[in-house]
């Protein structure tokens, strides 16, 4: 059974003519014909009554005239729906985000803007780790995810969006704080607080004292921001975080700027599957929250390049 067969018997049992239905669905009367018989073979039963003067439903036709209505009824609003979804009036867009953005990205203003926009997009946002977030844009329960990446796993396609270089932040009254060059052997001896393993910042630093073949003590593991700034902010050991985020906490922390070469932070938004810019029609919602996201990084990096001029 076809569709164009249901739209057929419905024109013929609205017209009751065949010649007005084929006139309705832009068919030669013989196919129209063609195909109404072979709907009735297929139900092995007839559907109309037919004589010289008039066409009138059987009344197993009369059943069947209901229930393809409701189908193509049902393919119509199907047919809607991923037109509005395509038209970004109607749809759902998952995002995912570590935690401590503001100092890179004002996400509220960029939800509220892209809502402003979409009014009928329905955003949901979760956060978590770096790794947790990325199993999820893999198994596809996030749509993008806003994470500190060093290089995107198997299947996942990353954008970056901002970079920093990392620095060292300690108490004011720490020997470390104000020097400029500061080498990563000089943070050999200092207690470290720094995030669990899986989170992505801390997989950077790790990397970066490894590859430089220097081994860290570290004596507090967080998994919020705050907290580890609380703690270094208390004597209680250093970080590195993002030059961003240090200068931000000027007021109650010292900053070490680290010696050539520096540990790069970036933060990406990362999708599953193919390149971002390639997005199918499928994933407009997606594809125009990144839009409206790297736009914004370009403003961003724009203001600081005028404030350093």
């Amino acid at each position: 059974m076809e569709l164009r067969q249901l739209q057929h018997f419905v024109a013929v049992a609205e017209e009751q003519h065949f010649t007005r239905a084929a006139q309705r669905v832009n068919v030669v009367q013989s196919a129209l014909s063609s195909s109404i018989r072979a709907l009735e073979e297929e139900l092995d039963a007839k559907l109309f009554v037919r004589n010289t003067r008039q066409v009138r439903l059987t009344s197993v036709g009369r059943v069947f005239l209901d229930k393809a209505r409701i189908a193509l009824d049902a393919v119509r609003d199907a047919r809607e729906a991923v037109t509005a979804v395509q038209g970004l009036s109607r749809g759902l867009l998952s995002i995912g985000t570590v935690q401590s953005l503001p100092a890179f990205l004002d996400l509220p203003s960029l939800l509220a803007s892209f809502h402003a926009l979409y009014p009928g997009i329905e955003v949901r946002l979760s956060q978590g780790s770096s790794q947790h977030l990325l199993e999820k844009v893999r198994g596809g329960k996030l749509d993008l995810a806003i994470v500190p990446l060093c290089d995107p796993p198997a299947g996942i396609t990353a954008t970056m969006i901002a970079c920093e270089a990392l620095v060292a932040v300690c108490p004011p009254d720490h020997p470390l704080a104000g020097r400029e060059d500061v080498p990563l052997s000089a943070l050999a001896e200092e207690a470290f607080v720094d995030f669990e393993p899986a989170w992505g910042t801390r997989q950077l630093v790790d990397r970066g004292f490894a590859e430089a073949g220097i081994e860290r003590r570290i004596a507090f593991e967080v998994s919020d921001l705050g907290t580890q700034l609380e703690l270094v902010a208390r004597g209680l050991g250093v970080a590195l975080v993002p030059e961003a985020i240090a200068e931000a906490q000027q007021a109650t922390l010292g900053i070490a700027r680290l010696a050539e070469p520096e540990i790069c932070w970036e933060l990406v938004v990362v999708c599953a599957g193919a390149d971002t810019v390639r997005m199918s029609p499928a994933d407009a919602a997606p594809k125009a929250f990144l839009d409206l996201l790297t736009a914004a990084g370009r403003v961003e990096a724009a203001s600081s390049e005028a404030r350093l001029a």
